[in-house]
């Protein structure tokens, strides 16, 4: 504990903590210490607060503070003032609640001791919500602050600025700040330029645009490099929104660059002998937003970064990540070919590193490049493959990405080959949908030749079919019932579509010996439909050898959806139709399903039993073969019915004539009615009239309603009122 300046209570309490083997147990702790704190701060509210003589903050907790009024004892409790929001910071950030204690932070923040007034802003920052009301209590203890002779005083203020102020308080803070922007402390003035931002991003109204921009016009050129530092964060995020403004500003940042890579900065800003990096890269990083796509901004860039990527190749990480920046700004600027050349030689020494994070660094930049210059990708595709076995699971992905940017119609096959060598090996679902999706739209956008996608989607189907589109199915078979649709070369054309059915029943056939549990629902549905369609052309299997695998898929698939099921039970249906014959296997299937509780599944069954049974013959013309793409003809007229329709009139039947009051059509009844004014055969049409207006009741009607008397209303009786018919039940009864 030496050296740490900490109470023995609070050491213990943080060594609980660390020790703490669950966190149940490290709850009970906070909990212990938030009834201590709690205890502890009504003793300190009855001394008359934190400036007076705050009692001893330990779990063994009483009220005791004495009675002492030496100094001695005042600093200590000054300093136990300060421990005191420690422990409630520790409190809050193992997230149990420390409201309690707020107040104090409040009034420590107004403390005249420079500890004291940072350790209350602390709190307050870390733990005040944005809409909580005590940010409200220290808006005029942070202008007394700003306007402070203390440099310690207006730097605490700017930092509690930055992290506290709301909407609400811009108004009262802008101009304190700002005047802080000629303040003769150099580091005064680097925190103001970073409070102004912070104003500015809370309200654009108070701190307008242009004003924040003239502001970073004149810091850009301050004579202190820590200053200047502070304005690139601000001119890098406003450029990103809106670059028109800085384009002026190139020569000046290119002059800035210049000087900090020869050296010109004091030494302070070296890191490990290169010249500030982080102001390198982030000019580096100004630049590449307003040279982008502007020719004229980017000419003037090209010489200072293949300057600024020569010095800064000096061996060490620091420079590594300039030479990393550098190479995003090159890809992002208007291209030149020598600079792209020599950051992709850049990139394939990152690459070919052995430590990992250089190989990550040579990856990603790679991408960048390979996005807008495809042509760089063919010299490094083997290495990117090396990286793609490293273990780091990070960098996995990341090359995952670059592979997917880099394939083209030459490396289609390959790539696929180890997108879907790595997705077999995969756990991570996530993973599994982002490589699906890949393979997918690489396979469909660069395919070689039809036979190739079809064994590729299948295999991607096998492995991740859960996560392919249902588009991806349908594509597929679209693929195999269309064929090449070459016109031109008819015959070549309908060969290479009878080989590709013939390859895709023969890979579907063999998938029927797989177990039905891993194989995904659309692939079994395709796998049905394409040996429904197609089996009569393989090679390897007769027609019942494929008709009896899928009957027994069918009967052992309980767990097979409703569709699934219906598919493959339509696939029976018509390699029956194409054997010619029912097998009792696949005539029990049906039987079977005849009774299924899927109403649509059992109509199917039934209508083929019965045409099955009554005309066999008609099997084919009902079920062709390979009619899946031909169009279907619609006679409009039925005119196939006029032979029927002949027959049954010469046998007596009688021909049908349309009734004259037929109301199937609402025009043509309407039409009717009006023209020949005929009387409606079943509902009246007319409006109800309308209801006659009540009229007065009479002092000799009121005495006739009461006497008991049944006068009838409308017959002129003693006390009626006649012509008004009264509601259903007005005087039912009586």
């Amino acid at each position: 504990m030496s050296g740490m300046h900490l109470s023995k209570e609070f050491f213990e309490l943080l060594k609980a903590i660390g020790e703490s083997k669950s966190k149940q147990e490290e709850d009970r702790i906070i909990q212990r210490e938030i009834a201590t704190l709690k205890k502890k701060m009504d003793g300190s509210s009855s001394k008359g607060g934190l400036g007076g003589k705050l009692p001893t903050i330990g779990h063994g907790g009483g009220g005791g503070g004495g009675g002492s009024g030496s100094h001695n004892a005042l600093n200590q409790n000054r300093k136990k003032a300060k421990e005191f929001l420690v422990r409630l910071l520790y409190v809050e950030m193992l997230g149990h609640d420390g409201s309690f204690g707020y107040i104090k932070a409040v009034e420590l923040a107004a403390s005249s001791s420079i500890i004291h007034k940072r350790t209350g802003y602390l709190l307050c920052s870390c733990c005040l919500a944005p809409e909580h009301e005590f940010r409200f209590m220290l808006v005029n203890q942070m202008q007394r602050d700003l306007a402070s002779s203390s440099i310690l005083e207006i730097c605490s203020s700017l930092i509690a600025v930055t992290n506290l102020i709301t909407s609400d308080m811009v108004p009262a803070m802008a101009s304190h700040v700002e005047k802080l922007m000629n303040h003769g402390s150099e580091i005064v003035r680097k925190k103001a330029v970073i409070a102004y931002h912070r104003m500015y991003q809370l309200d654009e109204h108070t701190v307008d645009r242009k004003d924040l921009i003239d502001v970073l016009r004149k810091v850009l050129c301050d004579r202190d490099p820590s200053v200047m530092g502070s304005s690139l964060n601000v001119i890098e995020s406003l450029a990103t929104v809106d670059p028109a403004p800085f384009k002026d500003l190139v020569a000046s940042l290119i002059s800035i660059l210049k000087q900090v890579i020869e050296h010109r900065l004091p030494s302070d800003f070296e890191y490990h002998r290169v010249p500030a990096p982080w102001i390198q890269m982030k000019i580096v990083r100004i630049l590449a937003v307003v040279g982008k796509n502007d020719a004229n901004a980017s000419n003037g860039m090209y010489e200072i970064l293949g300057e600024c990527m020569r010095k800064a190749d000096v061996g060490i990480n620091a420079g590594y990540a300039v030479i990393y920046e550098c190479v995003r700004t090159i890809t992002s600027i208007y291209p030149n070919p020598t600079l792209l050349d020599a950051a992709a030689d850049a990139i394939s020494r990152f690459i070919t590193s052995q430590s990992q994070n250089l190989k990550y660094f040579g990856v990603t930049g790679l991408a960048a490049i390979v996005e807008s210059h495809p042509q760089y990708a063919t010299a490094h595709q083997m290495s990117v493959i090396e990286c793609l076995e490293d273990r780091d699971e990070t960098l996995q992905r990341r090359t995952l990405d670059l592979l997917y940017k880099m394939t083209n119609p030459v490396n289609v096959q390959f790539i696929t080959e180890k997108l879907l060598g790595f997705l077999r090996n995969t756990t991570d679902e996530f993973l599994k949908e982002d490589l699906t999706n890949k393979v997918c739209t690489l396979a469909e956008r660069y395919a070689p030749n039809n036979l190739w996608y079809v064994e590729t989607i299948t295999d991607l189907f096998e492995m991740s079919g859960d996560f392919v589109q249902q588009e991806v199915a349908q594509n597929l078979m679209t693929l195999i019932a269309e064929g090449s649709g070459d016109e031109e070369e008819d015959e070549n054309g309908e060969e290479a579509d009878i080989i590709l059915r013939q390859h895709a029943v023969t890979i579907y056939a063999n998938l029927l010996e797989k177990q039905i549990a891993k194989l995904p629902r659309l692939l079994l549905e395709t796998m049905a439909w394409v040996l429904g369609e197609y089996a009569y052309l393989s090679e390897e299997f007769t027609l019942e050898e494929i008709l009896n695998k899928l009957c027994d898929l069918v009967k052992v698939g309980k767990q097979l959806a409703p569709s699934t099921r219906k598919i493959i039970v339509s696939a029976i249906m018509k390699l029956v139709a194409q054997a010619g014959q029912c097998p009792p296997q696949a005539a029990k299937v049906i039987d079977d399903f005849s009774k299924a509780k899927d109403v649509d599944l059992q109509q199917r069954c039934l209508e083929f039993q019965n045409l099955i049974t009554t005309a066999p013959h008609m099997l084919g013309e009902i079920l062709p073969v390979d009619a899946s793409c031909e169009d279907v003809q619609v006679d409009p007229n039925l005119n196939f019915l006029d032979l029927y329709v002949r027959q049954a009139a010469a046998n007596g039947a009688k021909e049908y004539n349309k009734p004259d009051d037929d109301d199937d059509d609402d025009e043509d009844y309407y039409n009717n009615y009006n023209s020949s004014k005929k009387k409606p055969s079943a509902f009246k049409m007319t409006p109800y009239e309308k209801p006659t207006k009540p009229g007065t009741f009479s002092s000799a009607s009121m005495g006739g309603m009461g006497s008991g008397s049944k006068n009838t209303f409308g017959t002129g009786g003693g006390g009626g009122m006649s012509g008004v018919t009264p509601p259903p039940g007005a005087y039912g009864g009586n």
